[in-house]
């Protein structure tokens, strides 16, 4: 019997989980994709390859539609075969850049359901139907050094990043007295080279007082590419020894 790794990616569209999707197209993966906007080259890359991939348009603002794609993917996993079942909540969004008092009530709400509570409910879904099972279960956060770090304009995009770590944490202290525990961790992955970048350079200095200091770091090419993160990623949550609700930093891996 050939066992089989399971990794369900969020935000795959585009930038870091396209390139995640990219590096795990391999005949002993099943890959389930969620972005609002399907990626049809990566359909076709893994139509050619004879790999198992299967994509799910999803909002993930609508807590409903996030319940529904997670038990379409449920009833796909083979847990008698599975090797290892891997959540990466990669999806996220910057906006609204500008202090709070000028964002709305809609775009903060937004920010917080993409970024905070659409992965806690991911991975509330994942931790009670995977249970039972013994098998490698691993979570995956995106962080932010935003996380620690107060900016100018990034309030609800910083708080929601540090919601993220927090919920990481106490997920790691909650699944140590659990019997068959899965890991989650965060991973920071630094300034990035993805159109998240592309609207922060473009956004009101009044805004974000600090963009020009981003505008330099693409001018002198110090963002660094998405292929190159979601490799350290792979081969930290596939290769590695993982510590339970740890925030991992890309600048542990230079």
């Amino acid at each position: 019997m050939s066992y089989l790794k399971y990794f369900i990616i969020t935000g795959t569209s585009r930038g870091l989980g396209e390139s995640i999707v990219k590096q795990i197209l391999d005949k002993d993966h099943t890959l389930f994709c969620i972005s609002r906007k399907q990626n049809n080259e990566l359909k076709e890359l893994a139509f050619e390859k004879g790999i198992n991939l299967y994509y799910f348009s999803c909002d993930l603002q609508k807590s409903e539609e996030i319940e529904k794609v997670m038990e379409r993917i449920f009833s796909s996993i083979d847990f008698s075969n599975a090797e290892g079942i891997y959540l990466v909540n990669n999806a996220g969004m910057i906006d609204p850049i500008k202090p709070i008092g000028k964002a709305s009530p809609k775009e903060l709400t937004a920010n917080m359901h993409v970024n905070l509570l659409a992965p806690m409910l991911l991975s509330s879904y994942f931790i009670r139907h995977t249970a039972s099972f013994s098998t490698k279960k691993v979570i995956v956060n995106i962080s932010s050094g935003a996380a620690n770090r107060a900016r100018h304009g990034w309030t609800a995009y910083s708080s929601s990043k540090a919601g993220i770590d927090m919920f990481t944490k106490s997920v790691g202290f909650e699944q140590e007295t659990t019997e068959n525990p899965v890991t989650m961790i965060s991973f920071s992955p630094g300034v990035m080279d993805t159109e998240m970048q592309e609207i922060i350079r473009k956004t009101n200095k009044e805004d974000f007082i600090e963009v020009d200091q981003f505008i330099e770091y693409n001018e002198k090419g110090m963002l660094r590419s998405p292929d190159f993160i979601a490799g350290v990623i792979l081969d930290l949550i596939v290769n590695q020894e993982l510590i339970n609700g740890h925030i991992y930093d890309i600048k542990s891996f230079l």
